[in-house]
C-alpha cells in the first residue's frame, strides 16, 4: 500500500513528474507504444489529451509480468485524471483520506490489474461521454515497494469529429495546428520570393549575408511545411509515418541557420568587416554542437513520451541548451556595440558610428525581446490558456518570429544608399556632440 508519510521525497518526485507533463504539453498525442521494464514507480505517467464530449481512450496491454500476483491487485491499473484533480488526490493522500490514488473519487479508472484473473493481456475502450477536459493517462502502482511490472502498452487517444465515426488524433485545442503550420510555411514562401526579387534588384549592393537570410527563411518556411504535413497525418492517422524524420531534419537545420545569422549579424560580418575574429568562431563553435545536442533531445523527447526513466531528464537538458544558446548569440552584439562605441570617439567619424550603434543597440533589443517572449511569454501562455485554446501559444511563438525576421530582413536589407551610412556633416557635428553629452552624462 502507498503511504504518504513513509517516502515523501519519492512522492514529491512524481508530483513534479505530473507537473513536467502538465506544463509542457506535447504537440503529438498519437498512437504510443511504450514498454514498461521491471518498473516499480507508483506512478507512471503517460500521454496527455484533450477530449471533446466524444473522446475515446483504446489501451491494450500485453506481456504483463507481475513480480509478485499475490498482493491486491485492485491497487493496481490505469486512469484517467486532470492536473488539478491529481493535486486534489496528493492532498487526500497526505491527509490519509484515501491510501491508494486508484481509491479516489477525483480519477477515472480505466482498468484495474485485478480484473485480469491470471490472463497476461487485455484491451479496453474508455469512453469519454460526460466531463470534456485535458487528461493524463496515468499508471498507479501503489504497491510500488513490493511490486515490478512489465508490460507493453499501446495507447490511442483520439475525438469522434461532429456526429460521424471520423477520429482525430489531435488533442482537442490543437486540432487546427496543421492549417496554422500551412499558413505560416506559405507566409514564409512569400517572404523568401520577395526577398529573392529583393536579391536581384539590389544585387550589387547584396552581401553573401543576405543570401543566408534567404536561405534561413527558405528552412523555416520547408520546416513548418513538413510539420503541417506530420500534424495532418497524425490527425488522420494516430502515426507521423516517417513525416517526423523530415520534420525533425528541417528542424534542426532552422535552429542551426536562426542562431548563426544573429552571431554574423551581430559580429557585424559582411556589414563591418568581411571576416569573423576568433572569439566570435569560438561562439559558432560552441551555438552549433549545442544545437545538435538540442535537436536529439527534442527527438528523445517527442519519441519516448514522458513514461520514460529518463523523460524529465531530457527535458531538463533540452531547456537548458536553449537558454546558453540564446545567451551566447548575445555576445557578439555586445562586442559589436562596444567596439563601435570606441571607434565612435577615435576615428573621426562620429555620426557615422553613432547610427551603426544605434542600429546594432536597436537589434539587441530585439534579439533579447524576441527570446523573453518565444521562452517565456509563451511557456506562461500554455500554462494559463485553456487546453481548448492551446493553438494560441503556437500562434503567439510563430507571429513572433515572423516578426523577428520581417525586422531583421528589413534593417539589414542590401542598400546602395544604406541611410545608417549616408551621413553629411552638419549630421556628423550633431552626433559628436550627442556623444560628448553622453560621456558627461554617464560620468
Amino acid at each position: 500500500m502507498m503511504k504518504m508519510g513513509s517516502s515523501p521525497s519519492r512522492c514529491s518526485f512524481f508530483l513534479f513528474l505530473l507537473l513536467l507533463v502538465a506544463l509542457f504539453p506535447s504537440s503529438l498525442s498519437e498512437i504510443r507504444f511504450s514498454e514498461i521494464r521491471n518498473d516499480d514507480r507508483s506512478i507512471v505517467p503517460f500521454d496527455q489529451f484533450g477530449f471533446t464530449h466524444k473522446g475515446r481512450l483504446e489501451l491494450s496491454v500485453s506481456k504483463i509480468s507481475l513480480s509478485n500476483s499475490n498482493l491486491d491487485l485492485s491497487k493496481v491499473g490505469f486512469c484517467l485524471c486532470t492536473l488539478d484533480s491529481w493535486l486534489h488526490v496528493f492532498q487526500q493522500l497526505e491527509d490519509g483520506e484515501i491510501r491508494c490514488a486508484l481509491q479516489s473519487d477525483l480519477v477515472k479508472s480505466v482498468y484495474s490489474f485485478n480484473s485480469l484473473n491470471g490472463k497476461d493481456s487485455f484491451s479496453t475502450l474508455y469512453k469519454e461521454e460526460t466531463d470534456a477536459d485535458q487528461y493524463n493517462l496515468v499508471f498507479a502502482n501503489c504497491h510500488w515497494q513490493q511490486l515490478k511490472v512489465t508490460m507493453d502498452v499501446k495507447s490511442a487517444m483520439y475525438n469522434l469529429e461532429g456526429n460521424s465515426n471520423v477520429r482525430d488524433y489531435l488533442s482537442a485545442g490543437r486540432t487546427i495546428l496543421p492549417r496554422v503550420y500551412l499558413l505560416f510555411s506559405l507566409v514564409y514562401f512569400a517572404l523568401a520570393a520577395l526577398w529573392i526579387s529583393v536579391l536581384y534588384k539590389k544585387r550589387q549592393t547584396a552581401f553573401r549575408i543576405h543570401y543566408f537570410m534567404l536561405g534561413v527563411v527558405i528552412f523555416k518556411a520547408l520546416n513548418l511545411l513538413c510539420e503541417a504535413e506530420d500534424k495532418s497525418y497524425i490527425k488522420r492517422t494516430g502515426s507521423a509515418h516517417g513525416w517526423d524524420i523530415v520534420f525533425y531534419i528541417f528542424s534542426f537545420l532552422k535552429g542551426i541557420s536562426l542562431f548563426t545569422l544573429i552571431v554574423l549579424i551581430g559580429t557585424g560580418w559582411s556589414f563591418l568587416k568581411p571576416f569573423l575574429q576568433d572569439k566570435e568562431k569560438k561562439v559558432l563553435i560552441v551555438v552549433i554542437p549545442l544545437q545538435v545536442i538540442a535537436n536529439i533531445a527534442q527527438v528523445v523527447i517527442d519519441e519516448n513520451g514522458p513514461y520514460g526513466h529518463d523523460w524529465a531528464t531530457w527535458k531538463q537538458v533540452f531547456l537548458l541548451v536553449d537558454v546558453v544558446c540564446c545567451c551566447a548569440v548575445l555576445f557578439p552584439i555586445v562586442w559589436s556595440i562596444k567596439n563601435l562605441r570606441e571607434a565612435a570617439r577615435t576615428d573621426g567619424k562620429a555620426a557615422v558610428n553613432l547610427m551603426k550603434l544605434t542600429l546594432f543597440r536597436h537589434y539587441y533589443v530585439v534579439v533579447i525581446c524576441y527570446i523573453y517572449f518565444t521562452r517565456v511569454v509563451v511557456y506562461a501562455l500554455e500554462t494559463i490558456t485553456s487546453y481548448r485554446y492551446s493553438w494560441t501559444s503556437v500562434v503567439a511563438a510563430e507571429l513572433a518570429t515572423l516578426a523577428f525576421y520581417v525586422f531583421t530582413g528589413y534593417k539589414f536589407k542590401p542598400e546602395a544608399h544604406n541611410p545608417y551610412f549616408v551621413i553629411d556633416d552638419e549630421e556628423e557635428e550633431a552626433a559628436a556632440e550627442a556623444l560628448k553629452l553622453e560621456d558627461e552624462f554617464e560620468l
